[in-house]
């Protein structure tokens, strides 16, 4: 089973490396020196990158690591991102060169317009779209967008391992309790959490299965969110509504 190593940058991202051999590849490097360390340490060549969107600290190191590494498969989305030379248009599988390995393609607008996800075997690289007990800020796309987005996420296996690309899941989990605050799921995820990261440790990956038990926004439905929900707006609503009302309150959390 591929693991794929965080490799820390900046204050909270992270580049995942999944490596094969001595070959590599990496999803949304927004810094270069960051992934050469990591590379050169643990003797890898950069194989392929893989990018989610156009945001600066997922793309900020392409154009470096090509001129450190010389040209190199870069997948993403076909717009705003002049250094992608395999454009992806659409929701389709595509074979990562030159690694044995497949990736499903999905389109995630919400966080951005252009955002997409890789699903390679039983790991998802969903970017800023989805978060452990949170989900990306609406930067460009709307509540209806990204409730789509994250529900094409719940209809994947429980099995399937999450990497999202920052570490926020302590102040999520936080937020989480403040709109479900008798989710025990939510209570023991975060104590599993602060040792962690008081062990050094990332919170990430998590897992579908985990993320349908802690995450308010794949968690529309629950009586106890639709109630924090109905707090701000004394109204009756669907699940978009609560989407789009919580994720309101986490902006202003």
């Amino acid at each position: 089973m591929l693991t794929p190593i965080p490799i820390r940058a900046f204050d909270d991202n992270y580049i995942w490396c999944i490596k094969d051999k001595k070959q590599a590849l990496v999803v949304d490097p927004g810094c270069a020196d960051s992934v050469i360390a990591y590379l050169q340490a643990n003797d890898l060549q950069l194989a392929a990158i893989l990018v989610t969107h156009h945001h600066q600290d997922h793309t900020g190191g392409i154009e470096a690591l090509i001129a450190f590494y010389g040209a190199i498969p870069v997948y993403g989305p076909a717009n705003r991102i002049d250094t992608i030379n395999i454009k992806i248009h659409s929701e389709q599988t595509i074979k990562l060169s030159p690694f044995e390995l497949e990736a499903k393609i999905y389109f995630c607008p919400g966080h951005t317009l252009d955002h997409i996800a890789y699903h390679i075997d039983d790991m998802l690289f969903c970017g800023d779209s989805l978060f452990s007990a949170g989900c990306g800020r609406l930067f460009e796309g709307d509540a209806a967008m990204a409730y789509a987005s994250l529900q094409k996420f719940a209809q994947l296996s429980d099995k399937t391992r999450v990497f999202p690309t920052h570490e926020y899941t302590l102040a999520n989990i936080d937020f989480a309790l403040s709109v479900e605050p008798d989710n025990l799921d939510l209570h023991e995820h975060k104590q599993k959490c602060l040792e962690l990261i008081a062990r050094g440790q990332a919170t990430l990956p998590t897992s579908i299965e985990t993320e349908k038990k802690i995450n308010p926004f794949l968690r529309c439905e629950q009586p106890e969110i639709i109630n924090s929900a109905n707090l701000a707006t004394n109204k009756a609503i669907d699940s978009v509504t609560v989407f789009s009302k919580i994720r309101s309150l986490k902006d202003h959390f």
